[in-house]
């Protein structure tokens, strides 16, 4: 079994453009069952900062996305190297990590708890992740700041009315370039201007914006 500990030291040593297929490599090994405790190894995301008080109501406490589910996710939506993966409640940067890592695309997480920011920040500092980012603050009033997003990630984030604002914002963003949203455990969303793509297992929906629309 690849241990966690090389992992990490081969992500340190490789450049960049080498990591992605190492590191899938690396994780294919790894049986499927044991895939999320090994991720967290390898990310140091074993011990982790507490929800805390600055959690708003109607968001959901930090849950892990399972690593299959962010498999399938990445390759329903054909995410690679050339897109910016953004997700919207990203916790420690779990998924925003294993994304980049898998694909080389960038990745941009949006995170309200400081904790879980200061841990994804420490965690993409320890494994020279350069094109990885969190960044801290409620994604209903930032998601419109990230204008270069294209794949955007929603695993179970919020109680209804916040997830329809966030869906508001991303209309706007869709009225002017296409984007692709990934949803896990998230109701259907009824749009006009969103079509599926795919649902390639229980749970998990892939959206694609129609263009140039008004929302």
């Amino acid at each position: 079994m690849v241990t966690p500990q090389s992992v990490r030291e081969m992500l340190v040593s490789l450049p960049p453009m080498l990591r992605a297929t190492r590191f899938r490599i690396a994780l294919e090994s790894i049986p499927a069952r044991e895939r999320d405790g090994w991720l967290d190894e390898v990310l140091g995301l074993d011990s982790l900062a507490e929800d805390g008080p600055d959690l708003p109501r109607g968001c959901v406490p930090y849950i892990p996305c399972p690593v299959e589910i962010l498999l399938q996710m990445i390759d329903a939506s054909a995410l690679d190297a050339n897109d910016v993966f953004v997700d919207i409640g990203a916790g420690p940067g779990r998924a925003t990590a294993l994304v980049h890592l898998l694909t080389g695309a960038s990745a941009i997480g949006i995170e309200v708890q400081a904790g879980h920011v200061q841990d994804s920040i420490e965690m993409t500092r320890s494994l020279g992740m350069e094109r990885v980012t969190t960044v801290h603050g409620d994604a209903v009033a930032i998601v419109r700041h990230i204008p270069i997003g294209t794949v955007f990630f929603l695993y179970c984030p919020f109680s209804h009315d916040r997830l329809e604002n966030v869906f508001d914002e991303l209309a706007a963003m869709a009225v002017t370039r296409p984007i692709r949203i990934c949803c896990v455990h998230v109701p259907p969303i009824r749009r006009d201007w969103l079509r599926v793509i795919s649902a390639p297992v229980p749970g998990l929906t892939v959206y694609e914006s129609l263009g140039a629309i008004t929302p």
